[in-house]
């Protein structure tokens, strides 16, 4: 059987790695993906051929999986997060649609058995460090533009803010976008108070993590990187301190019922 897993490795500790996911790896003969992420999987990527693809190769990494897992080789193409959100299994996809619609000339590709193995994604990660961040409706927003236009981020922006949803920023700045947090943070203080609390997460899960909550008017695009995941809680999102404990809750409505 000619086999591609497309894994989700979490966001970075290897005790948030899933056992399927593990187990996945195992399976491969060949492991695609940017290094990082295996090198923070460890010695469950000995003995395997690696096949390391810089950031900004994303396009090249999935064609080169679907092409060792069509010549027969066993294949992982590894994201951190959940591969599904805002990583890979969407490029495989893609190309297959691509090929189906005879944009590509690959047949091959479409005898590949793939099964898609999910992760724990940073903004799960992330809710689970500081209590129940996520604990009404919410939706995510990359403020990236290299593939969104701007025109539909800011309509999204909007859209969460009328809607009143918890909302975690991916991409949230680089070095070449450096404004784009400062204008979400700004429309969302339209719609929600000043002091909604916000998630600030850096590395998370990892040695350097860094968790710190602050306050809707306090987010600032200085602080940020792209290593940081931004959640901003809703209008009712609450921050509760108990001696040295600290968290961050969105209710449901269970209030009424207390």
């Amino acid at each position: 059987m000619k086999k591609l897993y497309i894994v989700g490795t979490g966001p970075g500790d290897k005790e948030f790695v899933i056992p399927k996911a593990i187990a996945a790896v195992e399976a491969s003969t060949d492991l695609v993906a940017y290094g990082l992420y295996l090198d923070l999987l460890g010695s469950v990527c000995d003995g395997k051929t690696h096949h390391d693809l810089p950031l900004g190769e994303e396009i090249g990494r999935a064609r080169l999986a679907l092409d060792l897992a069509a010549s027969g080789k066993t294949t992982s193409l590894i994201s951190s997060g959940d591969v599904g959100i805002y990583a890979m299994a969407t490029l495989v996809f893609e190309l297959l649609d691509q090929q189906l619609q005879g944009k590509e000339k690959h047949p091959e590709w479409l005898d590949v058995d793939i099964e898609v193995v999910p992760g724990i994604s940073a903004m799960q990660a992330g809710a689970s460090r500081v209590g129940a961040l996520l604990g009404h409706d919410f939706c995510t927003i990359s403020l990236s533009d290299l593939l969104t236009p701007w025109e539909t981020i800011l309509k999204r922006l909007h859209a969460c803010g009328q809607g009143d949803f918890v909302v975690s920023f991916y991409n949230p700045r680089s070095k070449k976008r450096d404004w784009q947090i400062n204008t979400a943070r700004d429309i969302l203080l339209e719609y929600r108070p000043a002091s909604t609390p916000v998630l600030v997460g850096r590395q998370l899960t990892r040695e350097d993590e860094s968790i710190t909550i602050i306050r809707l008017d306090e987010l600032d695009a200085k602080d940020i990187d792209m290593f940081t995941l931004v959640t901003v809680g809703n209008s009712e999102t609450q921050h509760i301190v108990n001696g040295s404990s600290e968290w961050v809750y969105t209710p449901r409505g269970y209030r009424k019922k207390l």
